[in-house]
């Protein structure tokens, strides 16, 4: 069985204002068929995840899993 790409951090909560996760971008409609998407689907939807997480009103409170891996390759400071 091969593995399903994800892009939850499990900050799981929704922002009312845009109608994405505040952990990973994605609308409740596409958090709950994830499973049934092609993976083209999937990586056209992870495509726009991080201008979509640009909008969201608040910001997770603790370090993500997305940010945590990209400060220790060194992209972010």
């Amino acid at each position: 069985m091969t593995a399903i790409e994800s892009p939850c951090i499990l900050v799981c909560s929704i922002d009312m204002t845009t109608g994405y996760c505040f952990g990973c971008g994605r609308t409740r409609d596409e958090i709950s068929a994830w499973l049934d998407m092609t993976p083209e689907t999937r990586r056209a939807v992870m495509a726009e995840l991080p201008a979509r997480l640009a909008t969201v009103e608040r910001k997770p409170r603790r370090e993500t899993r997305r940010t945590r891996m990209a400060r220790e390759r060194g992209e972010v400071t």
